[in-house]
Parts: C-alpha cells; structure tokens; sequence
C-alpha cells in the first residue's frame, strides 16, 4: 500500500511524497513553539496561538487519523517575472490551497479503489466499525507541516525555517492527507545545512536566527500584518511587493531547483504584462483581474497597494 501510495503521487505530480506516524508532536519542538509565542515573535498572526493542543496532536485535529501521508508540490518558476516589482514565487500561479487539496483528494479516491482490491487492507481498515474519510490538510488547519514532512523523511527544516529537499530544493507546496490507515512510516529526514548560514546572511531585515522573528519578516510584513508598515523596514524591501524570496535564492540546495511543470503555476498573461506604471496605477478591478484565483487575495487590494506605496517612498 504504501508503494502504491507514493507512486499515484508521483503520477499526480507531486514531487515527494512520504508517510509519519499520526503522533503527538516531540516535546522539545512543543516547548519551542510555545517559547515563541510567549515572545510574540508571531505578530499578529493571532491565529498561531489557538488550537495548540490540535497543533501539537494530529489525532486530535483529526479524530482517529493513524498515519500522516506528507507530500511535495514543485512551484519553481521557469523564469521570474520582469519589472522591479516583485512578488513571491509562490504567489505566480493559482491558489495552492485549491490546487492541493484537488491532489490529495484524488490520492485517496485512489487509495479506497486499492482497498477495494486488496480485501486484507480493506478488513483492517473497517476492523473498528466506524465511517472515515481522509482529511486533506493544506495550510490552513492547525499542523506543523513542515515538522512532518521532515519526520515522513521528505527532508529537513533549513536555517531559512524551509522544509529543503534533498537535490531539489526547497520551493514546494506541503499537504497533508490524515488517514486511519496504519501504514509504515518512513525515515525521519536528518539536517544538513551543516555551517553554512547564507539564508540568515542574505535576510535584508534580520529576521532569521536562532529564533526566527516574523515581525522582521518582509514575507509577514506584506502578507500577513495588517497595521502600517515601519518606514525603517520598507527601506529594506527593494520593490518587494508581496513576500521574499531571499532566504530561499540564497541556498545553496536550491541550485538544484528545477522549473514546475505544473500549469496551475504558470503566471497568467496579465500578470506577466505588468509594467511598473501598471503596478503603481493599480485599481480595484485590475486587482480582481489578477488575483482572482491566487494567493495575492491574502493580502487585499487595499493591503498590496500599501505595499507599493511603501516601496516607492
């Protein structure tokens, strides 16, 4: 089951997929997590300090969920956009969230047709009586993707606080499917940046660090904070519009990032048509036009033209 799992994922187009154990969250990465939010390194991102019991417990997020089943989508653009404005790599395409969830939905209608042809998995996946349906997990309900992706051996979390994927990289996607199906884990993922420190060296604001602080952040400060933006930060953007790619262009694992094949990716025409006269003539319905189905809307009309207007002072 678990070869067939990792191969319909391959065929689905995921780059990495790997299985963890549904499991309480290690203590020591527990402790951290709590220490950070007594820090309020998190900002305003409010939403980071409810539902902890759920994010340290997938099988209470996920009632009767046994395994963890991680996987990777490649986002990495061919080429980046022209213009000084930019935005983030990951915002180029489709809202990954729908795009995701689509997969991994589709990963378990073909995990149940499996079950149906194999009567020993199917006994001992009815054996307690009860109805389950797998729960995809996309960045938005309250797990550690990046911890389990690292313990389901897709590869480890990097100094820039990524999840890097041995010769690949680390521009990807992280779902999730919950499932009760008791499938072999795999291998945890062990570190190894080793001493190299480029991500923290190339961050423009200090944020990266022995405790990562968003509030230094410019993909948090453009995405995710809501008040004004500090004009002693915004000198730091250099017509970064929406998030920062910096701490990902400066690892060295990312030299072997390759371009996704993934069309929902691809940028459309009129966001590949933008001018800088474009970007700072912005209006509501050209917005609307762009980011109709991206990850952009995060941030607002209102929010990204904040943006614009930070990085032109």
């Amino acid at each position: 089951m678990e070869a067939f799992i990792k191969s319909k994922a391959r065929q689905l187009g995921f780059s990495a997929c790997g299985i963890a154990k549904a499991e309480a969250v290690d203590r020591d990465v527990q402790q951290h997590y709590q220490n950070w939010i007594k820090g309020h390194h998190h900002g305003e991102m409010g939403y980071l300090e409810r539902n902890i019991d759920k994010r340290f417990d997938p099988t209470l997020l996920v009632p009767g969920c046994k395994s963890l089943i991680v996987c990777a989508l490649n986002y990495y653009p061919s080429e980046p956009l022209e213009g000084n404005y930019r935005i983030a790599y990951y915002a180029y395409g489709k809202d990954y969230h729908k795009v995701l969830k689509d997969k991994l939905y589709q990963l378990a209608q073909a995990m149940e047709a499996q079950l149906g042809e194999n009567p020993t998995l199917a006994q001992r996946n009815s054996s307690e009586g009860k109805s389950f349906k797998p729960r995809a997990l996309v960045d938005s309900a309250p797990i550690l993707e990046r911890y389990w992706a690292q313990k389901a051996g897709l590869g480890w979390i990097g100094r820039n606080k990524q999840l890097i994927i041995p010769g690949a990289g680390s521009y990807f996607f992280l779902g999730i499917l919950a499932t009760d199906l008791e499938l072999q884990a795999d291998a945890p993922y062990p570190n190894r940046c080793g001493n190299c420190k480029a991500c923290i060296n190339a961050c423009p604001t200090g944020a990266l660090g022995e405790i990562f602080d968003a509030r230094r952040c410019i993909s948090y400060l453009t995405i995710e904070q809501k008040s004004p933006i500090p004009s002693d930060f915004s000198t730091f953007f250099e017509h970064r519009i929406y998030g920062c790619d910096s701490c990902q262009t400066a690892c060295p694992w990312n030299r072997f990032a390759k371009a996704t094949t993934e069309k929902d990716f691809f940028p459309n025409d009129k966001l590949r048509g933008m001018t800088d006269a474009d970007w700072d003539n912005l209006t509501q319905q050209q917005f609307d036009e762009l980011f109709s189905e991206s990850a952009v809307e995060r941030a607002g009309y209102e929010g990204l033209k904040r943006n614009i207007e930070a990085v032109k002072e």
